[in-house]
């Protein structure tokens, strides 16, 4: 693909595969994504790749969690309600994603069980979740997103299919826990990732973009 077509193809995906990716693919892609820029070249980000019996493990201490209702206490704050046009996006592409799935605006029990979804990893057989650690702030996430969307275009090149998830910070001492990580490391937002399963109503959700003239202001 060229540029153009993997930065198009980029798309979030909610269900996946059980089939592994190769070693060497994950090692090009990962590889690929130390390149993303970094304010002094300090490349802050620190992610840790999980996959086989500690993605289960993870998978299933995080959805009890979700599941029993226990309160989330991220590392970061969690952004507040959307207002105006931002939150007309929202709406739009929770719109689709529920028309896609087949669960009505009032189903409260379905749009709980998609929820927890995302604590399952969406059934990916990997994901990784990116840390900072202390005292790095707004600039060192910055550089940390665009570390995540390099990450994420390689994988796309690959024929990968990934879904950036907030949702996966929301129990940090759970996943501190399990990779056995300092509190120092504080967790940002991890990412799923693997073969689509194309049979998952949710991947048929489609959602647009703002046109660059409502977007973009040029000056001079």
């Amino acid at each position: 693909m060229t540029l153009d077509e993997v930065v198009r193809n980029r798309r979030s995906v909610r269900g996946f595969l059980h089939q592994e990716v190769p070693a060497s693919t994950m090692q090009e892609a990962f590889t690929l994504a130390q390149h993303a820029p970094s304010g002094c070249n300090a490349q802050p980000w620190l992610p840790h790749v999980v996959s086989g019996k500690v993605l289960r493990g993870l998978a299933a201490a995080l959805r009890l969690a979700g599941s029993e209702g226990d309160a989330p206490a991220p590392d970061w704050p969690v952004r507040g309600k959307y207002q105006g046009v931002y939150r007309e996006r929202q709406y739009d592409a929770a719109a689709s994603l529920y028309t896609a799935m087949g669960v009505a605006r009032h189903d409260l029990e379905g749009r709980k069980a998609a929820a927890l979804r995302n604590l399952e990893f969406f059934d990916a057989p990997h994901a990784v979740f990116i840390f900072l650690q202390d005292p790095f702030n707004i600039r060192e996430a910055a550089d940390a997103g665009m570390y995540a969307q390099t990450l994420m275009l390689a994988l796309t090149s690959r024929g990968l299919a990934s879904c950036a998830q907030g949702a996966l910070s929301l129990y940090p001492q759970i996943v501190r826990s399990h990779l056995s990580l300092p509190e120092d490391h504080k967790l940002l937002f991890g990412i799923s990732f693997g073969f689509e399963d194309t049979q998952v109503k949710a991947n048929a959700t489609r959602v647009g973009r703002t046109p660059v003239h409502e977007a973009v202001r040029f000056h001079g």
